[in-house]
């Protein structure tokens, strides 16, 4: 169970927002590469990064911010926010990111998904962000018609190396992650799942390890951390243990 940090970038700045909303943005740092530098110190084997803004944009508009971070720290990187054709995937992969997610345009264009897996194998994350069990698009901001499970099943055997899954309605909320959601969603499939939204204490991570038989293999944890009720290295030495 791998406990990874989130570094979410808006405007040059590492922030966190509320459910989504760029209007609620708390800034934690300036710099987005110096959180990224210490979440490494203290152990942490991956870091999450997103582009809230290219979230909107549909473009890598905190692209330089996230070559900063890659030149700061050794682990490997996962970034998603805006990415939507090969070229910027490309572009990524080229600057030293490790994997990529997908999030709007596997709704809209699923065969691009494929097409991705299929020209970068074992890059290509799928992130399903849902709102009542529906999947949510465009930065969070407009709630589709798919289910949420619908559409991670629809990538077995595609080549998706993981699913990030997020509970919006709990996301930088701190009241814990949907446990039961994110359980049913990991025994519908068989590909990996990293599980986001509501993390707040070393319990959560011992309820999120508990579902890790079904095949739950990380968890994505932000404004805990960054508020302190989240000790990173306590919470890697009981995923470890666990």
């Amino acid at each position: 169970m791998l406990i990874i940090p989130a570094v979410d970038i808006k405007q040059g700045k590492c922030v966190r927002l509320r459910q989504g909303r760029m209007e609620d943005a708390t800034e934690y740092a300036a710099d987005p590469a110096v959180m990224a530098v210490k979440w490494e110190s203290l152990g942490a084997q991956w870091i999450h990064v997103v582009d809230l803004d290219g979230a909107f944009a549909k473009s890598a508009v905190n692209f330089d911010s996230i070559t900063s971070i890659l030149d700061q720290v050794t682990v490997p990187i996962q970034v998603g926010g805006g990415i939507r054709d090969i070229s910027t995937i490309e572009k990524y992969l080229k600057a030293g990111v490790s994997r990529v997610i997908i999030g709007s345009e596997a709704v809209y264009r699923p065969e691009f998904v494929r097409e991705a897996c299929k020209r970068f194998p074992g890059k290509i994350v799928v992130g399903i962000d849902a709102r009542n069990g529906m999947v949510a698009v465009e930065g969070w901001s407009r709630t589709s018609e798919t289910r949420a499970v619908d559409l991670a099943k629809s990538f077995e055997s595609s080549g998706v190396t993981a699913i990030n899954f997020t509970d919006i309605h709990r996301d930088g909320m701190q009241t814990g992650p949907n446990i039961q959601e994110t359980a049913a969603l990991a025994r519908a499939i068989s590909i990996p799942v990293i599980a986001s939204g509501g993390v707040a204490t070393l319990e959560d991570i011992e309820n999120i390890c508990e579902i890790a038989r079904f095949g739950v293999t990380g968890v994505i944890t932000g404004r805990a951390l960054y508020e302190g009720s989240l000790d990173l290295k306590e919470a890697i030495r009981i995923s470890a243990a666990a």
